[in-house]
């Protein structure tokens, strides 16, 4: 699908990543990273001092690195990698026991660590890890308003109807579980989710919703939040990459045809709104200064687009595929640290537009940008 140019820059790139990988996996293969700081990563698997279970083992972001790690095995065959994701996932157990820090995210925790580990391995303790984690997920589904509650209860709102559009990447835990299992339950809570979404989240133009809060005793939307974008209404670019790559997860794992089409919407609009520079503000929808910009939305766009283009007929391949292969051509050339000098990948994640801080190192950055890698060059290790 590539033509001769871009097979040798993925050959460059993908010697690149070994490479970096080789080093960085031995320097923080007893951590479980979130972001990078002066260089090093620093570790969220460990001990928080501020006590907040959410904010330390329980982080939602804490299987990337594992998931990372078996991205490495897969493409490399080398153990250290399996060796390194197992240590991850171990200190995840500690989420079962304190429990409160545990959410939506669970799918985003468990699939990269116990289901891949389980897919490759064949390891029971880690399939009986992932299907705990599914329970937790399905009991907070909301049979009134059909979604899947996010978050726990906060001291300043009622969040009791709230459901967020990232939660389309945590779902796949479910339709995983009745694959697995053969219960249907699972399955039929998570397309009722991604139905509700259809029509909830993603607006006539393909742009995306980030938080939707339901009458939780009825059902019905109450309102909708701008949540982690420029304000409600805009286009808040990574909850536009969890919509486009979340559906095309529910239609691989369903065939649900609703579920492609959903995905094409939403990828024609993302690609209207790159700009000619292939770099990706926070929201489509902001202000042109300060220029903020988010490398994990374009990282996490490349890899949907690249799905849809293995689902979509020859006619239609080369537009998702070219948009993908800029996207990623941009964030290697402009956006990635490939010296030893630092634990990162990719440079300017930004986790939301009104935080405190931008143009920081994330870690889903680095998975999602190596999982693209990787679905270009084929035969890649799927763990959604």
């Amino acid at each position: 699908m590539l033509n001769e140019k871009d097979q040798l820059w993925l050959n460059e790139v993908i010697v690149r990543l070994t490479t970096k990988m080789d080093g960085v996996s031995e320097k923080s293969k007893n951590k479980i990273p979130y972001t990078t700081i002066n260089g090093e990563h620093d570790n969220r698997g460990a001990d928080n001092p501020s006590g907040n279970a959410t904010d330390g083992i329980s982080w939602w972001t804490n299987g990337f690195w594992g998931g990372m790690m078996w991205l490495m095995h897969h493409e490399t065959g080398n153990e250290k990698y399996k060796e390194i994701a197992n240590i991850s996932e171990n200190m995840l157990d500690e989420c079962f026991v304190q429990y409160e820090g545990l959410h939506h995210d669970v799918g985003f925790m468990w699939l990269p660590t116990s289901v891949a580990n389980y897919k490759v391995t064949g390891n029971a303790e880690s399939k009986k890890r992932a299907l705990h984690a599914a329970n937790l997920l399905a009991g907070r589904f909301n049979l009134a308003g059909g979604f899947i509650r996010a978050w726990n209860d906060l001291d300043e709102q009622d969040t009791r109807g709230w459901a967020i559009i990232d939660c389309m990447f945590n779902i796949p835990l479910l339709y995983w579980a009745t694959e697995e299992t053969g219960d249907p339950r699972f399955m039929q809570i998570a397309m009722k989710h991604a139905d509700t979404a259809m029509t909830a989240f993603v607006r006539p133009d393909g742009s995306v919703n980030h938080i939707v809060e339901f009458d939780p005793f009825n059902g019905g939307v109450v309102k909708t939040y701008g949540g982690q974008g420029y304000e409600e209404g805009s286009s808040w670019t990574r909850g536009q990459t969890w919509a486009l790559y979340g559906f095309m997860m529910s239609y691989i794992h369903t065939g649900k045809e609703e579920y492609l089409n959903t995905a094409k919407r939403i990828a024609h609009y993302f690609i209207a709104n790159i700009p000619d520079n292939g770099i990706i503000p926070i929201d489509f929808r902001q202000p042109k200064e300060p220029a903020f910009e988010d490398s994990t939305a374009a990282a996490i766009a490349a890899c949907g687009l690249i799905e849809i283009a293995k689902a979509v007929g020859e006619h239609e391949k080369d537009m998702y595929m070219q948009a993908a292969v800029k996207l990623l051509k941009t964030l290697d050339e402009s956006r990635s640290d490939w010296t030893k000098d630092s634990d990162c990948i990719l440079l300017n994640g930004s986790a939301a537009y009104h935080s405190n801080n931008h143009h920081t190192a994330i870690i889903y950055g680095d998975y999602y940008f190596m999982e693209a890698i990787f679905k270009l060059k084929g035969n890649d290790l799927y763990l959604w």
